[in-house]
């Protein structure tokens, strides 16, 4: 049987905001999805927009995971991410977006994103992000002329938990973003885990969340194996 393979999309971008407050991918949000996919014998690669090593935040060194994953060749592999450009998204069976305030800086409206999420959800793929990576989402047009998240049920980080974290730093408020693109979005209290699947589209709320997404693509990559 083939082994699943999933591609994670991490963020280049290093600062965001007026006052330049520093950034990068979530590391939770990798290390958590990563390991709950690594031990279901699912493989991951990663890339993003520029290559290289994106920057990180958030490591919480008191979580076995996160250390784990710090530890592992997984995360070597991180630090020599490819450039989206060069990777083909029909390769893989799923692509994923983890947060970070990072996306919203280079993620958001990027031409190969969208590019990559209408490649991927054409061809029948799992698209999947958590936090502040369903950002990706936002301006991302299907052949039929409408918002890719028009009529989806989704999650991410919510205007209550943006309220007080960074909404001095970030360019718009995602969840007010995505449903005036007519996503159905949906959340739950503040900074509680949250995941919502709907058929090919799998999101997380927050932080907390990358375990249940993580979960989530499991069952989902099973499916269609």
């Amino acid at each position: 049987m083939t082994v699943p393979y999933v591609l994670f999309v991490a963020t280049n971008a290093p600062v965001i905001g007026p006052h330049n407050r520093a950034t990068g991918f979530f590391f939770p949000e990798i290390a958590h999805p990563f390991r709950t996919l690594d031990r279901a014998g699912i493989a991951v690669e990663f890339a993003s927009p520029l290559g290289g090593t994106p920057p990180e935040d958030g490591f919480d060194g008191t979580d076995s995971e996160q250390t784990d994953f710090l530890d592992s060749k997984a995360y070597r592999r991180l630090s020599r991410s490819r450039k989206l450009s060069e990777v083909d998204v029909l390769d893989y069976d799923a692509v994923f977006f983890p947060g970070g305030l990072g996306p919203m800086v280079d993620i958001t409206g990027n031409p190969e994103v969208q590019g990559v999420v209408v490649a991927a959800w054409n061809a029948g793929l799992i698209v999947s992000a958590v936090c502040h990576g369903p950002s990706a989402f936002l301006g991302v047009t299907l052949d039929d002329g409408n918002p890719f998240v028009k009529g989806r049920r989704l999650t991410s980080f919510s205007t209550a938990e943006e309220a007080g974290y960074a909404d001095e730093d970030v360019p718009f408020d995602l969840e007010t973003a995505l449903r005036e693109e007519g996503a159905l979005y949906e959340s739950t209290d503040p900074w509680q885990p949250k995941a919502v699947v709907d058929g090919r589209l799998i999101t997380g709320q927050n932080p907390q969340s990358g375990g249940l997404v993580g979960e989530a693509l499991v069952e989902a990559l099973k499916a269609i194996a």
